[in-house]
Formats: structure tokens, C-alpha cells, sequence
């Protein structure tokens, strides 16, 4: 090649690589490089339950099921299409344990605490990776927030772990190792709100044991308030005035939410045969406390929910729409996005222009940020409700509830996910799969992406109502 070609060649050349470093840069985006991450596990995890060593037998389409169960595990759902205790060996269940622990923690991560063990640092892009994934407000407390977040995991995991374990050995004559086994893999599924069970009834023929049902729903309750809550909570406990308004909002939210979850459960389950009716009282008080507990993102269930009224299932649809606590193991458009949007539209009913919460104002931007998340949840559900009624022959109301248990990353069933059509069991993946990344990717997106405005356009007012 000739020296005045080479020449005319080096323009293309920078142009090509500097549109190189460009894709780069916006493929490694914090934004996109959490679902991305996601996706990568999800697609690794999917391989390794393909493996004869991972499951007993043999399904009609086995890249489905291992999807399905990769998905669910890794977006902490707990929708199965296939039994888990019967399905998958051992090895399975290992492999779906860590795909458990690995979306509860967060991929990115534990990606960034990884490299903090072996770089001893983390660049400026791998803290805006860990941030957008953490909610952490600061580049300087990342590092902080990642071990803190580890220690608390490890601590309710391994409390809740044994209690569960000396119950399993106690009282239902588990060997060591297979108590040990049962209350480990309960116990990472109930912190992270996954819901999987190694019972072919899940917790059924648990329902009126409180020293299972209690310890799971308190595990269940710690991982949805969220890790900053957890954190500010350690750190303040009940110095009131030094609670923040995040802080405020999720732990008044979940409690009103959990009473009236268990006041509703038991007022429209207490005396029905078919789920509550037939228990002694002991054991109805725990059914409702579940009843009340596991709609919040967990995925448990102490009772056949195909079995239950209308208006339970109308209202765990709600309480899983709405979820758990940001920055957690839990999904839905969480308590705080709901909480705003409240009290915007009480304020705006009473003529205040300004919205307030606790002698504190919450921004236009945080109000439009959590009316654009709960408004994308109500389209994803909407969409996916469309999708699973035009592919398969079940009525609106138990499709709506899969949908909604899917986008929340519940996992409830009122028993048709076994039955559904591989395409419909798509649909539900990419409900899981949104409503465990879409509100993280939307949030931080939102608050990556604004930039002050310098000038005001002219005012209009259309007609609203």
C-alpha cells in the first residue's frame, strides 16, 4: 500500500475506532449495564440446568424450563413451571440457590465487591455501576454500602437458617445434613423475596407451624424493607427525628400494608373451608400473618391460591403491584413510589402547590420520576395480561394475577403457570426479567439523564378530567 493511500485510509480509520470507543462507552453505561449483566447469568445459569446432572428428568421443551427457572431465580420470583423438589437433583437446587443469591445481592454488585477483593479499588465507572444499582448516593460510600450490605445478608440469612434448621431436625426427623440443607436453601430464598421451595407443595404443610412460618415471613419483611433501611435503622433505630423521609415512608408504608394485608387475607379467607376454614385458630392467625406477608414480592405460599375469594386475590394483586422497599430483594413499583404518588394527589386535592411529606417537600422530580415508574408498571402489566389472554384459554382474572405476580417478582400462582404454553411462559420472562430490572434501569436512567434547563417555555394548560 502506497504511503498517499495509507494517508487517505487514516481518516476512515480514527472515525471506525473512535465510533468503536463510542458503542463501547454506551453499551458499558451504568443503565444498560445492569440488565445486561442480568441477562449474562441468566443465559449462564440457563446452560448449567440444561445439564443432565442438574435435573431427574426430562421436560417437552427442556431450553424453556431451564430458562423459565433461571429467570425466575435469578429476578428472585419463585414462578415455577416444572416442581422443584422432584425436577431438579441436588445439583439443581444448588445452582438455583446461587442464582438466588447472586439477583438478590445485585450482579453489579457483587461483580464491584469482587474486584474490590482483588484490585483493592473500583474505577469511576464500576461506582456508577454499584450506585445505580444500590441506590447509594454518594461515589464515596459505595465501597461502605457493598460490605455493609453483604454483613446484613449474611447475618438475617444465617439467623433465619438456623432456626430453621434446628425446626427441620426437631420436629420433622431431618437428618443433620438434610436440616442443615432445608434451612439454608429456605432461609437465602425467603431474604431475598424468591419464594422457592424444596417442597412440592411449597409451605403448605407448614401452615400452622409458627417456628417455619414466622422466622420465614420475618426474613421476608427484612429483605423488602430495603438495605438503605436497614442500614439507617442500625444506625439510628428509634430516634425518630433523625429518620429520614425514605426512611419514614418505607417502614410506616410496609406496616400499614402488612396490617391491612392480613386484616383483608383473614377477613376474606377466616371461615372458607378450602383455605383457612379448616385450621384451628392458632393456625388461621398464621395463615392470615402469611397471607399478609407473602404477597410482598416473597412467593410463598401456606395456601392453594386458586382455592381463594375473588377479593383476596384482587387484593394480593395490589400488594404485589405495589411491593417492597427500593434497593432491596423485593420488586413492584415499591412502597415509596406509591407513597409520593399519594400524597401528590392528596396535596393536590387540598390546592397545595408544593407537596409535602414530614415537614420536608419532595421535589417535581421525584414526582415525575415515580408517576413514570408506576406508569410503565401498569403498561408492562397491561401489556403482558393481553399477551397471556390472546395464548392461552384462562380467564381474566387468574391471568391478571400472573401478570402482575410475575412483574413484581412474586411468584404466587393460582396453580395455571404449570400448564401454560412456551409461549406464554416467554411472556412471563420478560415480565420477570422487567420488573426485576425495568424500575432500577428507569430510576437511575431518570436521575443519570437530567440536565438543568436555562430557559422556561411558554405555559399552556389543557383540559384535564
Amino acid at each position: 500500500m502506497t504511503e498517499r493511500s495509507t494517508t487517505q485510509l487514516s481518516p476512515v480509520l480514527r472515525v471506525l475506532a473512535n465510533e468503536g470507543e463510542r458503542l463501547k462507552a454506551s453499551l458499558l453505561h451504568p443503565v444498560r449495564s445492569v440488565p445486561m449483566a442480568f441477562l449474562a447469568v441468566i443465559v449462564l445459569g440457563a446452560g448449567i440446568l440444561m445439564l443432565p446432572i442438574s435435573r431427574t428428568g426430562e421436560a417437552e421443551d427442556i431450553i424453556t424450563t431451564a430458562f423459565f427457572t433461571a429467570v425466575s431465580a435469578v429476578c428472585v420470583t419463585g414462578l415455577i413451571t416444572v416442581d422443584t423438589a422432584t425436577f431438579w437433583t441436588p445439583f439443581g437446587h444448588v445452582v438455583i440457590l446461587a442464582l438466588i443469591q447472586v439477583g438478590g445481592f445485585g450482579i453489579m454488585s457483587l461483580a464491584t465487591l469482587l474486584a474490590l477483593f482483588v484490585r483493592k479499588t473500583i474505577g469511576l465507572r464500576g461506582q456508577l455501576v454499584a450506585q445505580s444499582e444500590t441506590h447509594t448516593l454518594n461515589f464515596g460510600d459505595v465501597k461502605t454500602v457493598l460490605f455493609r450490605v453483604l454483613k446484613i445478608m449474611a447475618y438475617f440469612e444465617a439467623l433465619t437458617a438456623i432456626v430453621l434448621t434446628v425446626r427441620f431436625w426437631i420436629a420433622y426427623d431431618d437428618n443433620p445434613g438434610a436440616a442443615v440443607w432445608h434451612g439454608v436453601f429456605h432461609a437465602v430464598s425467603a431474604f431475598n423475596n424468591a419464594g422457592f421451595a424444596l417442597y412440592s407443595d411449597n409451605l403448605i404443610g407448614f401452615a400452622e407451624d409458627p417456628w417455619i412460618i414466622v422466622p420465614i415471613c420475618a426474613a421476608i419483611v427484612a429483605g423488602g424493607l430495603g438495605f438503605p433501611v436497614i442500614i439507617q435503622l442500625g444506625r439510628d433505630r428509634l430516634r425518630f427525628k433523625n429518620w429520614t423521609i425514605h426512611l419514614r415512608l418505607t417502614v410506616y408504608g410496609s406496616l400499614l400494608l402488612l396490617a391491612v394485608g392480613i386484616a383483608l387475607f383473614a377477613a376474606f379467607e377466616w371461615n372458607r373451608p378450602e383455605t383457612l376454614g379448616s385450621m384451628g385458630f392458632g393456625g388461621k392467625v398464621l395463615g392470615s400473618l402469611a397471607g399478609g406477608v407473602f404477597p410482598r414480592t416473597a412467593g410463598f405460599n401456606s395456601i392453594d391460591y386458586g382455592a381463594a375469594t375473588p377479593e383476596t386475590l384482587m387484593v394480593t394483586n395490589v400488594l404485589m403491584f405495589i411491593g417492597g422497599g427500593s434497593a432491596g430483594t423485593a420488586g413492584g413499583i415499591k412502597i415509596t413510589t406509591f407513597l409520593v404518588l399519594a400524597f401528590a394527589i392528596w396535596n393536590e386535592i387540598r390546592g397545595r402547590e408544593q407537596v409535602t411529606i414530614a415537614h420536608r417537600s419532595i421535589s417535581s422530580s421525584t414526582q415525575r420520576q415515580a408517576l413514570t415508574v408506576a406508569l410503565l408498571g401498569v403498561g408492562a402489566v397491561i401489556l403482558g395480561t393481553m399477551l397471556l389472554l390472546m395464548t392461552t384459554d384462562y380467564s381474566l382474572e387468574k391471568v391478571l394475577f400472573e401478570s402482575i405476580s410475575a412483574f413484581g417478582t412474586v411468584g404466587l400462582s393460582t396453580g395455571i403457570t404449570y400448564n401454560l404454553p412456551p409461549t406464554a411462559e416467554w411472556v412471563l420472562m420478560a415480565l420477570m426479567f422487567t420488573g426485576r430490572i425495568g424500575t432500577i434501569t428507569v430510576a437511575s436512567a431518570i436521575a443519570l439523564a437530567s440536565r438543568p434547563r436555562h430557559f422556561m417555555l411558554p405555559e399552556e394548560r389543557p383540559i384535564i378530567g
